[in-house]
């Protein structure tokens, strides 16, 4: 095991994290991992856990892995939903050449269905992008 381990663990849980600090500093040199708070990524709220006072230190190392963690997490949606249009053009191919009648029964109203109601967010979603482009004008 490495002797340079970090000050702090994260715990990725629901919605955030629990933080641990590690101690590697007693005397069975074993690692000691003592909860200091629970993080929430969504609304960056942190709360100390049990009687644990948390120091401007441990606050600001909290905060930046939360910053961190937003933007990872924001780029995984990115990624899912590119992943999605892959598997789109994987769907379409399937459709188009393997395809039987009854698989094409089973899926055909699902996916129409989808495929409108992704449409018109999409369009809306410009339209309102286009208009604070000329409204910016």
């Amino acid at each position: 095991m490495s002797p340079d381990l970090p000050e702090f663990y994260f715990r990725i849980r629901d919605n955030g994290a629990a933080v641990f600090r590690v101690d590697t500093e007693n005397r069975q040199r074993r690692i000691d991992m003592d909860e200091i708070a629970l993080v929430n990524v969504k609304n960056g709220n942190i709360k100390p856990h049990g009687d644990h006072k948390l120091t401007q230190d441990e606050i600001r190392v909290i905060g930046q892995w939360v910053a961190q963690r937003q933007a990872t997490l924001a780029a995984r949606d990115v990624d899912d939903i590119l992943r999605a249009a892959d598997h789109m053009n994987l769907t379409t191919q399937w459709v188009q050449s393997k395809a039987t009648d009854a698989q094409l029964e089973e899926i055909t109203d699902l996916l129409l269905l989808a495929m409108h109601d992704l449409r018109s967010v999409l369009v809306r979603k410009k339209a309102e992008r286009l208009m604070k482009g000329e409204a910016a004008e």
